[in-house]
């Protein structure tokens, strides 16, 4: 089995054609959404870059894999001490390889978060640039493509392919941005919305929306209406659909080969986007649904019927543990994620009711989403305005504009304990080093910007 994974960061599957969005901004994953299968309910466990990838080769929680934030306390790599490898707690590519698989990265993440164990277990890994996440699509084929004329009609390998461009800046060429011009931009935030925006003074707010001082054409300096938001929008579409031009060229190269129908695809990202909800604008810095909600496509042939939607609740860290199954491994005894392979084939499966999220990088936040509500317990807001209690009614406000807490305290009782009951029981595991969101909390989530650095930009800028 010849198995794809393409792992693109910061994307929000509502922008996608595959997602029901109006844009045609995915033409090429579309159509391998086309032959497989769409769930329109799968959610990064933590959030953001370091906690889900982490997760990714750990297939835990960041509660039990300890990487909750990305440097300093609270980014801890859990794993048993001594020689020899777990075969509890075994990492993916290592349990991949038992099975035969020839496992291949190219991924530049290790480089750029300084996250060393990432690079365990793998075949080869291809850091292709030292640009530490900041190549574009095109500089990623340019080491891909070769490696798939050489390698790619060859059995039982996976190829894991990282994308950056949909996280900002969007450094893709201008006319992919500019095509977008006259076709409607979503319509939240409203123009109302924005000016209620313009009193936020955190980083990535309308009014303080860079961190840095050289801006591609592709972005606005600030949100100041809708114009400027679009004009953010149009640079965000034309980053996702330079990254769909080389997927299609993958796809090309597959046809060339005479395999593109025997590849098993799987699409997914490490997080999504904030794009004015909660007033925050092209960033990942909480644990509410724009950050979690992540696309996922599988695209098995002879497994997965073409045009499966699926709407259960799954999480990353399940991703993980289905190629495990599917490979014909057990999942090891020490993983979170459990296979949802069984659902796939039409078989009976336990589907959860909720999921439980966390976030430890900009905040310390925990939150449940169920199929009604995304409740959201701040433990640390940061430099963020954020309530400690956030009640969410997803089925009546989607774009997450009103906190309901008080209204509903019988639903906040429910949510408090699922986070309390999700939290001891997974304390309660075999050699639990303890909860990475505490260490977080003691020091404040205060990576990228400090309070102090913050309090003299404000002062600088009147």
């Amino acid at each position: 089995m010849r198995i794809i994974y393409l792992d693109i960061d910061s994307l929000r599957p509502d922008h996608m054609g595959c997602y029901g969005y109006h844009r045609n901004t995915t033409p090429n994953i579309d159509r391998i959404a086309r032959q497989g299968a769409v769930f329109s309910r799968c959610y990064c466990a933590s959030s953001p870059c370091v906690p889900s990838r982490a997760s990714f080769i750990s297939g835990r929680f960041a509660v039990n894999h300890g990487a909750l934030t990305h440097w300093g306390p609270g980014c801890d790599f859990y794993y048993p001490e001594g020689d020899g490898h777990s075969e509890n707690f075994a990492l993916f590519t290592r349990h991949l390889r038992k099975a035969g698989y020839k496992t291949v990265t190219f991924s530049s993440f290790g480089d750029r978060h300084h996250a060393w164990w990432f690079f365990a277990g793998w075949n080869e890994v291809h850091t292709h640039t030292l640009k530490e996440g900041n190549e574009d699509a095109h500089e990623v084929n340019r080491a891909v493509i070769p490696w798939l004329k050489r390698h790619g009609k060859e059995d039982n390998y996976f190829l894991h392919i990282q994308y950056w461009d949909p996280h900002s800046l969007y450094t893709c060429p201008k006319q992919y941005a500019d095509q977008w011009q006259g076709v409607p931009a979503v319509e939240f935030p409203s123009e109302e919305v924005i000016r209620e925006h313009q009193k936020d003074v955190f980083p990535r707010s309308a009014a303080f929306l860079h961190t840095v001082r050289h801006i591609p054409e592709t972005m606005p300096e600030k949100i100041r209406n809708r114009d400027d938001f679009v004009h953010l929008i149009n640079g965000y579409d034309g980053a996702v659909n330079y990254m769909d031009k080389h997927v299609g060229e993958l796809l090309d190269t597959l046809r060339e080969l005479g395999i593109e129908d025997e590849v098993c695809f799987i699409i997914s990202a490490d997080h999504g986007e904030s794009m004015g909800e909660q007033g925050i604008y092209m960033e990942h810095a909480s644990a509410t649904e724009a950050v979690h909600h992540v696309p996922l496509i599988l695209k098995i042939p002879g497994v997965v019927q073409p045009g499966t939607v699926c709407d259960a609740f799954v999480y990353n860290v399940d991703v993980i543990a289905t190629i495990t199954e599917l490979v014909g491994l057990p999942v090891p005894s020490g993983w979170d994620g459990r296979s949802f392979l069984p659902m796939l084939k039409g078989l009976n499966d336990t589907k959860r009711d909720y999921v439980v999220l966390d976030h430890g990088l900009y905040t310390c936040q925990r939150a449940v989403r169920d199929s009604k509500w995304h409740f959201i317990r701040t433990y640390h807001p940061g430099l963020y305005r954020f309530d400690p209690v956030t009640l969410y009614d997803m089925e009546n406000d989607p774009h997450q504009l009103v906190n309901v807490a008080d209204r509903y305290p019988e639903v906040v009782k429910e949510m408090d304990y699922r986070i309390a009951e999700w939290v001891q029981q997974n304390l309660a595991k075999h050699g639990h080093r303890g909860d990475p969101m505490q260490k977080v909390i003691e020091t404040g989530p205060f990576k990228y910007v400090t309070p102090g650095g913050w309090a003299q930009r404000l002062r600088t800028e009147g």
